[in-house]
């Protein structure tokens, strides 16, 4: 017996929310068929985590824009956050058909089929600067497109954005002024690189440093959006990056890592990375999404947080979201500046679903980690669990678990009834088949397969992002297949 109900392939998660950031891929054939980009998969999965899919919305919109302007046929109309963003792309690949148009939202139009279509909709999703879904449905609504809008709890645009800004000071003891909120988390970890970059360069430091195997999209700022670039793959090797600092560590701008990295769950020797980057005069950035600002106080580490808000902050998966926190004892007038303009605006709309949410951010984090805890203590004795990656910060877990199974990866993946699709920190259990949704690339190929080798990454791994639920009922569900 099963308490949870099969979720059908293409529902949205949350269920038939239209601003959900995750979708239902409920068999392997199906994340398969997705990333392969199989036509038949596509006429169930009409909406996806928002910087890998055009959003139902905003293609209603570039076809209204399309007949608005009279677009010739041989052109894509695309949309972005801003008319900054919309400059920015058209200068950096010489884009010449912008349009003069008037809306509230930067309007592009490209050649179809061509690699630089390709490439301004890479740019697009490794910057963050998408449209958001709220803004497009408030749009389609006021010209009268669509006739209702989706009615959700949210609190007033009068109090929202100072709801949300306090409460990230509050949980990071920062200044309020040293808090700002992006529309994703990758924007705003595209703006503290390109921010540092204006500060960095006059001072002869333009080499972004990513230490640890970190999210796709982050690595990609760094190693695209940056003069110069050096990874390390392994937040263990705290001896390389100190070598490479003897001879280059005055060139280096800043370094970036996760706490913990995802999905392996790693943490990286916090006292020792500071004490480099003080011996260097670098600015330490820190992705405490997992870790958010309840479960370890990083205030020592770090010198910029960046947070994606649409995790934990959310719970819910219906906000695209980011915020960067500069710590006090880092940030000048000069820095918070140049780092902040960088960041696109962020929509009100959201901002006020956000704000409704919040409040509930550190009860939430409480639950979910109580929750890790037992499921972790579960699976240390099933014989179904192959190898089980988790963290905790003096028994404070994060919310994330990711692991391995002795049985087909497959069959237990198919055969298992919680939510399945990409993005985590939701309150409803949510699973990931990580590697094949992150780095289907690297599955695919022989020299990808001996990457994910070299940094111990499973091509069967499952993250599990744990819920608020009664983990007697989730254990029994995992149970129930892994003992089949």
């Amino acid at each position: 017996m099963t308490k949870f109900t099969p979720i059908p392939c293409g529902e949205t998660l949350p269920i038939k929310n239209p601003h959900a950031i995750s979708v239902s891929m409920p068999t392997m054939q199906d994340v398969i068929d997705y990333e392969e980009g199989v036509p038949d998969i596509f006429t169930k999965i009409k909406s996806a985590y928002p910087r890998f899919a055009v959003h139902p919305y905003i293609k209603v919109i570039n076809r209204h824009l399309e007949q608005k302007y009279n677009v010739s046929d041989d052109l894509e109309v695309m949309i972005l956050s801003s008319q900054k963003a919309a400059n920015v792309v058209s200068k950096r690949f010489g884009i010449d058909s912008k349009l003069e148009a008037n809306e509230p939202f930067g309007v592009i139009a490209v050649k179809k089929d061509t690699d630089e279509l390709r490439n301004v909709l890479q740019f697009i999703q490794h910057t963050g600067c998408i449209v958001s879904s709220r803004l497009a449905q408030d749009y389609l609504y006021d010209t009268g497109v669509i006739s209702q809008k989706y009615k959700e709890q949210t609190k007033s645009k009068e109090s929202a954005n100072d709801i949300v800004c306090q409460t990230l000071a509050d949980g990071y003891k920062q200044p309020v002024q040293n808090v700002a909120l992006a529309p994703s988390g990758m924007n705003a970890v595209y703006a503290i690189a390109k921010g540092l970059q204006t500060v960095q360069e006059q001072n002869g430091r333009d080499i972004f440093v990513q230490f640890g195997w970190l999210y796709t999209d982050t690595m990609s700022i760094v190693e695209h959006y940056s003069p110069k670039s050096k990874k390390f793959l392994d937040v263990e090797e705290l001896d390389e990056l100190e070598a490479f600092l003897k001879t280059e560590g005055s060139k280096v701008s800043a370094i970036i890592t996760e706490v913990p990295t995802n999905p392996q769950l790693k943490c990286v020797d916090l006292p020792r990375l500071r004490k480099l980057c003080n011996n260097y005069d670098i600015p330490l950035i820190i992705d405490s999404t997992f870790t958010t600002p309840y479960l370890h106080d990083l205030r020592q580490y770090a010198d910029i947080f960046v947070e994606s808000l649409t995790k934990f902050a959310c719970g819910n998966a219906d906000v695209l979201m980011g915020a960067i926190i500069l710590n006090k004892d880092f940030a000048s007038d000069d820095i918070r500046k140049k780092i902040f303009s960088q960041l696109e605006p962020t929509y009100i709309g959201d901002i006020q679903r956000l704000a409704h949410q919040i409040k509930g951010y550190e009860s939430r984090v409480e639950t979910i980690s109580e929750n890790t805890k037992k499921l972790v203590e579960h699976f240390k004795t099933c014989k179904y669990i192959d190898k089980l990656y988790c963290h905790d910060f003096d028994g404070k877990y994060v919310g994330v678990i990711s692991v391995t199974f002795t049985g087909d990866f497959a069959s237990i993946y198919d055969k298992i009834n919680l939510a399945k699709g990409p993005s985590l920190g939701t309150e409803f259990t949510l699973l990931m088949p990580y590697t094949y949704l992150a780095h289907y690339d690297f599955i695919k190929y022989t020299e990808g397969q001996k990457m994910l080798k070299q940094i111990d990454l499973p091509v069967d791994l499952l993250r599990i992002s744990v819920g608020v639920e009664d983990m007697n009922d989730v254990i029994a569900e995992f149970d129930r297949v892994g003992n089949y």
